[in-house]
């Protein structure tokens, strides 16, 4: 049921991105293009994004279970640090070049298009290296120390 319920919800981000025009890098890269020709969409699908996930973190927070009565665990971290900023620089550089976000990217590959491989390619690369470096700054510390 976790499995069908995973892929329900995708199916349904997947077919909002399409319907939106966010897997087109063209919106995208319009939309960060503030002082040409900006293109605002993006802005109203990530209000309308989180008028819905708001609600829904709220319950969650609240209840400490989702819908079928499994319990959730919510990320711990909420300072901001010298790894949240790298990482979001290191997106933020990456959707820039090329207009395209990991969520519309994954759609995108369905395409076939060179340019998205390539991005999906360095996006799994990307992510790899993130948890290798995570588990080495983990193996690294000293016992009974905690990492965050």
């Amino acid at each position: 049921m976790k499995a069908l319920t995973a892929f329900l919800a995708g199916a349904i981000f997947g077919a909002g991105l399409l319907l939106s025009g966010m897997t087109n890098p063209a919106n995208v890269l319009g939309f960060l293009d503030l002082f040409g020709a900006w293109r605002p969409q993006l802005a109203l699908v990530m209000a309308a994004a989180i008028a819905v996930a708001a609600p829904a973190f709220l319950l969650i927070r609240r209840r400490q279970r989702d819908l079928r009565g499994e319990p959730v665990e919510l990320p711990r971290r909420s300072g901001v640090d010298s790894r949240l900023l790298a990482g979001a620089a290191i997106f933020g550089v990456g959707w820039g070049l090329s207009g395209i976000c990991p969520g519309p990217g994954v759609v995108l590959l369905a395409s076939g298009k060179p340019l998205v491989i390539v991005f999906v390619a360095a996006l799994l690369a990307g992510s790899w290296a993130a948890s290798a470096a995570a588990s080495a700054s983990v193996e690294s510390a000293a016992p009974g120390c905690a990492v965050d």
